[in-house]
């Protein structure tokens, strides 16, 4: 009986464990990837620096796309294009939207950061006029996007798609991270590549690289070389560093789907 369940059903208990862990772990990496992509293409390369152009239709297209892919933390490109820009006038002093030297915790610097970008978004936080110039706009789909229904139907499908695929309880913890991971990705790099890693510049804040080959974060840890060329697409400066980005940024130019500012 023993050798039995031993070489019986306890394999068969693994395989079914296996197939039911696997679904949540391909689900986090592609919405992870998905979702950061768009965030650093979109909102951050495009809206924020307008490293290149695109047409209107094209701008529709990957606010869509960044809609599907962001789900229930959608970041409005708008929003954040005008917060990013203040993070770069007033990086690490005072008046930064997000500085680990002047907020004592993670979780009180993003609140910060939250606080400010509603803020941008509703109109009450008093913001230059030259920080909001060249910004991708579409003020109705940025509405439906952001709104709670929207967020709210993006995270009921995250959790069916967990029951769908049976993903056992003890795994469900991990849709917090759905749920947030637009705000997560910005607290890794906003948070981290500002405490540890190396600096190519010595530059005035405190911008550092994460590491020299950014797989995780699509380049984005290469944060200390893009505070000191913020107008460069190609976050990778050094020999031994790679912007995975980059590549498809040159790829897209060579499609005519972008052009690169001049």
């Amino acid at each position: 009986m023993n050798e039995q369940f031993i070489c019986g059903i306890e394999p068969k208990l693994n395989i079914h464990l296996m197939e039911s862990i696997l679904p949540a772990v391909i689900f986090l990496v592609v919405h992870w990837y998905a979702s950061l992509f768009t965030q650093s293409f979109f909102n951050h390369r495009y809206a924020a620096h307008q490293m290149f152009k695109m047409s209107r239709t094209v701008e529709k297209f990957f606010f869509i796309l960044s809609w599907i892919f962001q789900g229930s933390s959608y970041l409005s490109p708008h929003t954040y294009g005008v917060l990013h820009r203040l993070h770069h006038a007033f990086a690490d002093t005072p008046n930064d939207p997000h500085s680990p030297k002047f907020d004592k915790s993670l979780w009180r610097m993003m609140w910060k950061t939250k606080e400010i970008y509603v803020g941008i978004a509703k109109h009450t936080y008093q913001v230059d006029d030259k920080y909001l110039k060249n910004l991708p706009q579409w003020d109705w789909f940025d509405a439906f996007a952001c709104s709670w229904f929207s967020r709210l139907v993006w995270g009921t499908l995250y959790v069916a798609l967990y029951v769908y695929f049976q993903v056992p309880f003890w795994l469900y913890p991990l849709l917090i991270i759905h749920f947030f991971m637009g705000p997560i990705h910005g607290a890794i790099i906003n948070w981290f590549a500002h405490k540890i890693g190396y600096r190519n510049y010595k530059i005035e804040d405190t911008s550092t690289n994460i590491v020299p080959v950014d797989m995780l974060m699509w380049g984005e840890a290469l944060h200390n070389n893009h505070h000191y060329k913020g107008s460069d697409p190609n976050f990778a400066h050094q020999k031994g560093e790679f912007d995975p980005m980059y590549p498809l940024i040159r790829l897209m130019v060579k499609m005519n789907i972008i052009a690169l500012a001049k």
